[in-house]
């Protein structure tokens, strides 16, 4: 597909001045130039025209509040004065796998204030020695080269990352509370009805032994009493007999 028509797919019934980002990977630039933008592209921040077959910039169109600009796997030899002149508020600037070799090439791009990030892996300038000292002291604003710093520190996350990996962890978050909330429950109730069980329970046993000590009170009782009654009856038996022994006695 060709770039003009492309971007004018791309647009989804929006106006230039409304499309914030734009993305034409793989579709086809007819003459090596940037075709189908205009400077009514003043809202543009990002841009990515990979694999497109551009060979100039040309044709680029201005735009001032682009930041950042994918270019990569084109045939681009050089001009990258017109990125300083079109685009000075470029942070971020992949070039990775055009046909850049020399340092002179990229000379330029020292008037881009706020590039941050320059990525040049995959083009031949990188088989130079010493290459990447050598960018980091010609464009001593640039603070990562290739995915790393001067010290081989790989470039941090993006806030934008961040911000989705917190929104995540605080659902996930969520969610483990949600899910731990019954659980923790459900223990709740189990503990309560143990407590309640063990409650019964005590309270069976103990008025089981009650029982049990009121039934041997009674049969204690029960003993006694006929214990008292034998103790009568011999009592009676005594004092009979002794009635007939004075009774003999006075017939003698």
């Amino acid at each position: 597909m060709e770039m003009e028509k492309r971007i004018s797919l791309e647009l989804r019934n929006k106006t230039p001045a409304e499309v914030a980002e734009l993305v034409v990977d793989n579709c086809r630039s007819s003459d090596g130039e940037v075709e189908g933008l205009s400077d009514d592209y003043k809202e543009l921040e990002f841009l990515s025209m990979v694999n497109v077959g551009l060979t100039s910039l040309a044709k680029l169109p201005s735009l001032p509040k682009l930041l950042k600009l994918e270019i990569s796997d084109n045939m681009i030899v050089g001009g990258l004065d017109q990125l300083s002149e079109k685009c000075p508020n470029l942070t971020y600037l992949n070039l990775s796998g055009n046909k850049i070799k020399e340092l002179s090439t990229v000379k330029p791009l020292k008037n881009l204030k706020n590039l941050k990030s320059l990525d040049l892996y995959s083009c031949e300038i990188t088989t130079l020695e010493d290459y990447r000292e050598s960018v980091f002291e010609l464009l001593p604003q640039v603070t990562f080269l290739d995915g790393y710093d001067h010290e081989d520190n790989e470039v941090p996350d993006s806030e934008a990352d961040d911000d989705d990996n917190e929104g995540l962890d605080s659902e996930a978050d969520d969610d483990d509370e949600h899910t731990a909330g019954p659980t923790r429950d459900g223990d709740d109730d189990d503990d309560d009805e143990g407590s309640e069980g063990e409650e019964v329970g005590l309270s069976y046993l103990m008025k089981d032994g009650i029982q049990d000590e009121e039934d041997d009170d009674d049969y204690v009782e029960e003993e006694e009493e006929e214990d008292g009654v034998g103790v009568q009856g011999e009592k009676r038996k005594r004092d009979a007999e002794d009635e007939g022994d004075d009774s003999d006695g006075d017939d003698d």
